[in-house]
């Protein structure tokens, strides 16, 4: 904890100081070497580390999770990097924290809230036992994953709140090379993005781990919309859509955002 803490206040310390200067471009000179570093000793390792021990204590380890999820322990990574996806014992798309969610359950332990730092950080550590292997989010895998990215294309694309605003409003293609907040804004609603294979990720701005999910969750709150709440039937759909897009990119967690 204390380290967790240390790294954090040194990563805010040297993000106040980078990104104080230039800051109508994406990154300044200070910016990019911050990054450049953080590159190369992402404070995520670290949390990553400690998701490790908590996986450990409270689902059972890789054994309980392959068994959970009906694959050989040997094959749990190819599993991990097909979430979200329908589980057929949940009838429902479930995220992959949910999973952790009913092992915690199964072993009798209090299950983490999706949006506790503890989640955060077991759920970075479940994630990068796929890391070398290629998302595969199969949206036609069946009626279930069809509806459900169907679902999430439409989240996407609705417009809502007073301002009229939609996750496509920002990540379209006419969006590409746009600057907001200092960051230029990536083309979410293409074909082949591989922003999912790097999420759950370091953000420097936050100094914290972050979850795709609860990325969502921050846009939609700069927006001024309503967050739609981690791992429901909308926010999963979400992640579907997103994430499918992202099929055949190597997974590499925890990644080091902006």
């Amino acid at each position: 904890m204390k380290n967790s803490l240390k790294i954090t206040l040194v990563a805010t310390a040297m993000i106040t100081m980078g990104f104080a200067a230039n800051s109508q471009f994406a990154m300044s000179d200070e910016d990019r070497a911050i990054y450049a570093e953080l590159l190369e000793n992402n404070p995520a390792e670290m949390m990553r580390e400690e998701g490790g021990e908590l996986f450990e204590q409270n689902c059972g380890g890789k054994d309980a999770l392959a068994k959970i999820l009906g694959v050989k322990t040997k094959d749990l990574p190819k599993a991990i990097a097909s979430f979200p996806r329908y589980e057929k014992q949940f009838g429902m798309v479930v995220g992959l924290d949910q999973v952790l969610q009913v092992l915690m359950s199964n072993n009798n332990k209090k299950p983490y809230k999706l949006d506790s730092e503890d989640m955060f950080k077991m759920s970075t550590y479940v994630k990068s036992l796929a890391n070398g292997v290629p998302m595969n989010v199969n949206p036609k895998a069946n009626p279930h994953m069809k509806e459900t990215y169907a679902l999430g294309e439409a989240v996407f694309n609705t417009k809502r709140g007073g301002r009229g605003l939609s996750c496509l409003s920002c990540h379209s293609k006419e969006a590409i090379g746009t600057i907001l907040r200092t960051q230029p804004l990536p083309n979410l609603g293409a074909k082949d993005v591989k922003a999912a294979a790097t999420w759950p990720a370091y953000r420097m701005t936050k100094s914290s781990l972050t979850t795709l999910q609860k990325r969502f969750q921050q846009c939609m709150d700069n927006a001024l919309l309503a967050k739609i709440p981690l791992g429901s039937k909308e926010m999963n759909a979400l992640e579907v859509y997103i994430a499918s897009k992202s099929n055949g990119h190597t997974i590499a967690i925890p990644g080091i955002k902006r």
